[in-house]
């Protein structure tokens, strides 16, 4: 049993956020720093890889001096170095684990790498101090759309993925389609609060023989199949506030009633009282609600971290860190990026 606090800077680099935390014991966060490139990416309508890891270097040392000046500590209370090693984009990722390593190296500190779904899910145990494994969880992001069992700190079961597209790259795509642009989730939410769910009925996708999965290829070309028959009798959807109000709110209707069906299922078949949903599509509004009245009804305990904590950052990978740390997880100086990392890989 420890006694000592245990003191974590949290490196994240595995797209286009630079961030930086200090996390004390595991759960309490006595910095967050976030530098964004949305506004640079925009430019290009998504994420450029070389550009994201050319601002990494730019940002990541100056990052990592504000989270310890914000926690009112250096390098001499850090306890343990945490980055993210996996999965994201390589170059984006080489640039966090090359400066974790290097403070590792320099400051004989003990070295941890952080799996970035495991970071997502961790986000949960912020503002949550009762929850606690077992319990399901959600994760949906632009890259990831899980299902998941987390029996123990540290320890997944997925049973059930995305067959073809994450949600969070197909909420993307629609929005560019609908003329709202890039990054697609944020826009697309807020461009629903005025459209009808009803308006048009995109199709909700099933897979035989594995009611855990999920596929949303189906609705994002229900989607543009829409789009352009709209175009053939001469009506630009993205010219009319309203119908781009329409379509996203349908398409979101869509996705998320998909979302809601299998996590509901899952929670209670694999009978579990808490359900966590994680990852940047876990601040959508109508997620959170439609979730919310689904568990109430079933009587399941709901969670979710704050919006800050639901886009990438490194509070959540601090947090997942301590966890593995406390259990003995070290790794050496020859820790590499692994831009494809399945979740539960050492």
């Amino acid at each position: 049993m420890m006694t000592e606090d245990v003191l974590i800077l949290a490196i994240e680099s595995s797209c286009d956020e630079t961030a930086a935390a200090v996390v004390r014991n595991g759960r309490e966060v006595l910095s967050n720093v976030i530098s964004s490139q949305i506004a640079l990416h925009t430019l290009y309508g998504g994420v450029v890889p070389e550009i994201a890891s050319r601002k990494h270097i730019e940002k990541i040392n100056q990052v990592i001096e504000e989270a310890l000046s914000e926690a009112k500590v250096t390098l001499d209370d850090i306890t343990a170095i945490a980055v993210t090693y996996g999965p994201g984009l390589v170059g984006a990722l080489l640039v966090g684990v090359a400066e974790a390593k290097a403070i590792s190296f320099a400051r004989k500190l003990p070295l941890v790498g952080v799996h970035h779904i495991e970071g997502h899910i961790s986000a949960n145990y912020i503002e949550n101090p009762e929850l606690k494994p077992p319990f399901a969880s959600l994760v949906v992001s632009g890259g990831h759309t899980h299902l998941v069992i987390v029996k123990d700190y540290g320890e997944y079961e997925i049973i059930g993925r995305t067959r073809d597209d994450a949600v969070g790259e197909a909420f993307d795509k629609v929005a560019r389609a609908i003329g709202l642009g890039y990054p697609g989730g944020p826009k697309i939410d807020k461009a629903a609060k005025t459209g009808d769910i009803h308006a048009i009925e995109f199709p909700r996708a099933s897979i035989d023989g594995s009611e855990y999965d999920f596929s949303f290829s189906g609705v994002k070309s229900a989607v543009l199949n829409y789009i352009n028959s709209c175009a053939m009798k001469g009506i630009v959807v993205s010219e009319s506030e309203q119908m781009v109000s329409d379509v996203a709110a349908s398409f979101q209707a869509a996705a998320i009633e998909v979302l809601v069906d299998r996590a509901i299922k899952a929670t209670k078949a694999y009978g579990m009282d808490s359900l966590a949903i994680a990852g940047g599509v876990a601040s959508n509004s109508y997620l959170r609600s439609e979730m919310s009245k689904a568990c109430e009804a079933e009587g399941i305990k709901l969670y979710y971290p704050a919006p800050v904590f639901c886009t990438d950052n490194a509070a959540m990978i601090g947090v997942a860190a301590y966890y593995e740390y406390i259990k003995g997880v070290r790794h050496g100086l020859d820790l590499n990026a692994v831009p494809n990392l399945k979740l539960g890989e050492r």
